[in-house]
């Protein structure tokens, strides 16, 4: 799309970066349109996360953008060199990034390609701040949408981008979660040989679970990450500024007692959780079914007596009322364990809530564990 070079402001005293349509574009209408919204829309926004845009050129044979300077380096060339972050820096990072995402969708600007090379590191203080907006475009601004080319990075567009649907700044989200998944692993979560492959993975394949990738990663962020690449937009979190507190809480509780990770890792999966509930009430329904028709005391035996349809059926509906019951009772159940993990995961250990949370989760798992064990 184009060249950077670093140059000196003599008027302002200070180095700045000039971005350069590329020559075999320069004369594209469609090209030069796309650089200069490139510029007003980067410009818009005014956040210590995003790079400042100081000016604007598209009246000359080759259009060009004036840039706030950034010395460092990319997120991207920071892991290809030292491999994944430590906990405390992809929280960091991610904070600042979403902080970023969200003053531009303050805007009504979607950024279209949140990758690690566009998230540069300022070595003095190691801020990131988001560049390259040259795929942002108004929500609501339709003239460059058929074009025929698909744009944006394999590895972290959303599912929605990569089918060429409508999109708005969820689509944003899924590509933070792709990097936040990208700092903890070094890799992306969708993986293969060609493009089309890895399009059809974001589409259509789960991804594999962070934390079994690095057991540091806590249970707050690996469950915001699986939050963040859900396939249906609806099911990701509202919006970026929340994503920016959550990390930020999430940052501070590290900070001060560590990582926080669950006994049991087949459990730290919420899907993981949902398919064992469910497991759990479907045999305990086939054994209530069993014990009411092999053991009740109005139910004929089937290899002595004549069938008794009253008697059956009266059966059957006692055990999908009993059945009812029980799955209310595992729902209840799973929605304390849920409140649980977002109410105590950063409550203090010395707070009186926190202990009885925990022991009225405790309570609860083992009334389970019998109830369960009583059903066979």
């Amino acid at each position: 799309m184009g060249i950077v070079l670093k140059a000196y402001d003599s008027e302002l005293n200070r180095p700045i970066a000039v971005k350069m349509l590329a020559s075999h574009l320069a004369h594209v209408g469609a090209a030069r349109e796309r650089f200069a919204r490139e510029g007003r829309a980067a410009a818009a926004v005014v956040h210590e996360h995003v790079v400042a845009i100081y000016n604007v050129e598209t009246s000359g044979e080759i259009p060009f953008l004036v840039m706030q300077y950034v010395p460092g380096r990319s997120l991207q060339s920071r892991i290809d060199t030292e491999g994944p972050l430590a906990v405390e820096e992809i929280l960091r990072i991610g904070m600042q990034a979403a902080s970023g995402l969200a003053a531009a969708h303050a805007q009504g600007l979607v950024h279209r390609d949140v990758k690690p090379s566009n998230i540069l590191l300022e070595e003095t203080v190691e801020r990131a701040v988001l560049t390259d907006f040259g795929l942002a475009r108004a929500i609501d601004d339709a003239s460059l949408t058929h074009t025929g080319v698909l744009a944006g990075t394999p590895h972290y567009m959303s599912p929605e981008q990569a089918t060429g649907a409508a999109i708005d700044h969820r689509s944003d989200l899924f590509s933070l979660g792709a990097v936040l998944y990208f700092m903890a692993t070094g890799h992306p979560p969708f993986r293969a040989d060609g493009a089309l492959a890895v399009l059809h993975r974001i589409c259509h394949e789960p991804h594999r679970p962070v934390w079994q990738s690095n057991n540091e990663v806590p249970d707050a962020l690996s469950e915001l990450i699986d939050r963040l690449l859900e396939k249906k937009p609806s099911r990701r979190p509202l919006t970026a500024g929340a994503i920016a507190e959550q990390l930020a809480a999430t940052l501070s509780h590290v900070q001060q007692y560590g990582s926080n990770r669950r006994r049991f890792g087949s459990l730290r999966s919420r899907r993981a959780r949902r398919r064992l509930i469910g497991l759990a009430a479907s045999i305990a329904a086939c054994a209530l079914v069993i014990d009411a028709l092999w053991r009740w005391p109005d139910a004929p035996r089937p290899e002595k007596d004549s069938p008794n349809h009253a008697a059956i059926a009266a059966a059957l509906a006692e055990v999908a009322h009993a059945n009812d019951e029980f799955i209310a009772d595992l729902s209840a159940v799973r929605n304390d364990v849920d409140r649980a993990e977002q109410t105590t995961y950063l409550a203090l250990p010395a707070e009186d809530g926190w202990q009885e949370d925990l022991e009225s989760l405790r309570r609860d798992l083992s009334g389970l564990e019998v109830e369960t064990a009583n059903a066979f």
